[in-house]
């Protein structure tokens, strides 16, 4: 499933077992107790198939009032995500020698959340948290030697100490 927010085009990538509308509307939820429900549910499917899976929502979540409305984009664009991101996940699985797609699917989703979109002017994960994602040790501005270094807490004590002093001896 392939969950798009047209404002800020942060996307959420979930395995799906089925495509009965009970499992998407279990999975919509989950993305709705996050991000909040959307005023409009545009979808590739059908209307039939749509109303099958807001029944199954108001059935879970009562509060929920889906209006059918003109999607902003053309189907194309939607069978473009669809295709980028079944390319991502092939290739990601193949440089990582991995079978596992759902859980290559988290990776993917990370990937295409923290790329420049040209259309907002920075990347969707910026657009939803207001800051860059962060990768680990390196996103924090530590160079890959001082990194590759730490072996222990203190090691981390020691290289925050330096770097505080550091920053303070600039200031």
């Amino acid at each position: 499933m392939n969950y798009q927010d047209h404002l800020t085009k942060f996307v959420i990538l979930k395995p799906l077992k089925t495509k009965r509308a009970e499992e998407i509307a279990l999975n919509l939820i989950d993305i709705y107790t996050i991000f909040g429900a959307p005023a409009i549910l545009h979808s590739d499917n059908g209307r039939e198939f749509v109303n099958y899976i807001i029944t199954s929502l108001n059935e879970m979540w009562g509060d929920i009032k889906i209006v059918h409305g003109k999607p902003r984009h053309s189907q194309g664009s939607i069978e473009r995500a669809n295709r980028d991101v079944e390319e991502i996940l092939a290739s990601w699985m193949a440089d990582n020698k991995s079978k596992d797609w759902p859980m290559t699917l988290k990776f993917v989703q990370f990937q295409k959340n923290r790329a420049l979109n040209s259309g907002i002017g920075r990347s969707p994960y910026e657009a939803i948290f207001g800051c860059t994602a962060r990768t680990g040790l390196a996103s924090a501005g530590i160079p890959y030697d001082k990194i590759e270094k730490l072996k222990s807490e203190e090691d981390i004590e020691e290289l925050l100490i330096t770097a505080t002093i550091q920053i303070i001896l600039m200031q």
